[in-house]
């Protein structure tokens, strides 16, 4: 079982990210489960979403405490959460921002962290600042857990034709990033 933790603010779209990751995976004939911890927060707050993805049926409900992979809509999270809570040495890390890993101060983190300019992806493509389809693009070229194709259906599927084009171009986007820099390094 491949679990993701997604950390972000009410508003950024946290929980429909975990949901069209659900969404992706069911279009690749796979099982998958995703839902969000957060109790009355406003626009702003720290919210989590979570999602399950296996070749067999899900029957765990918990909430992830050890995941495979983090996803962090919003880098100011760094250090007023514990983000890396649980991560095993090795599990993969998409961080949206447009700096460097290294000017983060997490090098030193034994985790493959990746970071994606999602937000300036997603303002050029979809007009708005929202983070999660661009990073899903993201994660889908990290982890290979699910393809660009099945993120991109997911998000056309889910969201208005207009809406859905934008947040597509903007996963694509990201996708391009993220091999790009793999193949340089």
């Amino acid at each position: 079982m491949f679990a993701v933790r997604i950390h972000g603010r009410g508003g950024q779209g946290v929980v429909t990210a975990a949901e069209l990751l659900a969404l992706a995976a069911f279009l690749e004939e796979r099982h998958a489960q995703a839902f969000p911890s957060f109790g009355s927060e406003r626009t702003g707050a720290p919210v989590v979403s979570f999602c399950r993805i296996d070749d067999r049926p899900i029957r765990v409900r918990e909430p992830i405490v050890a995941p495979d992979a983090l996803i962090i809509q919003d880098p100011t999270l760094l250090h007023q959460v514990d983000v890396f809570g649980g991560m095993q040495a090795g599990g993969s890390v998409v961080i949206n921002t447009g700096h460097a890993v290294g000017e983060l101060g997490l090098a030193d983190l034994d985790f493959n962290l990746l970071a994606v300019p999602a937000s300036e992806l997603a303002r050029e493509h979809v007009g708005r600042p929202l983070p999660n389809a661009a990073l899903l693009g993201g994660f889908a070229a990290l982890c290979g857990v699910v393809s660009l194709v099945s993120v991109t259906t997911a998000i056309r599927e889910r969201f208005p034709r207009k809406v859905a084009e934008g947040n597509a171009a903007a996963a694509a986007a990201a996708h391009a990033l993220v091999e790009g820099a793999r193949h340089a390094a």
